[in-house]
């Protein structure tokens, strides 16, 4: 998983163009809310739209089944899976 610097600062600058920030103050206003709560709650959302994407596997209810006998016998590996796991580096 890929993991962004973090300072401790509470402060993030953005830099927009005025007509972005116009339209973003205009939803702001529409929502009843100041522009920071307003783009902060949007980014929250985005966030956590893209983390449930990258870290949520959904299987189909059909599919269901077949997963868990899997998980809980999973086959023998194959020649090409030994293979695979020959070339692994030693420092994993």
């Amino acid at each position: 998983m890929a993991q962004a610097a973090c300072d401790d600062d509470k402060r993030m600058n953005l830099r927009v163009s005025p007509k972005t920030k116009a339209k973003l103050l205009r939803a702001a206003v529409l929502r009843n809310t100041d522009l920071t709560d307003f783009v902060t709650q949007s980014a929250l959302r985005e966030a956590e739209a893209v983390i449930e994407a990258e870290e949520v596997l959904r299987v189909a209810t059909s599919d269901h089944a077949r997963v868990l006998e899997l998980l809980e016998n999973p086959p023998r590996p194959n020649g090409k899976l030994q293979a695979a796991i020959a070339a692994l580096p030693d420092t994993l």
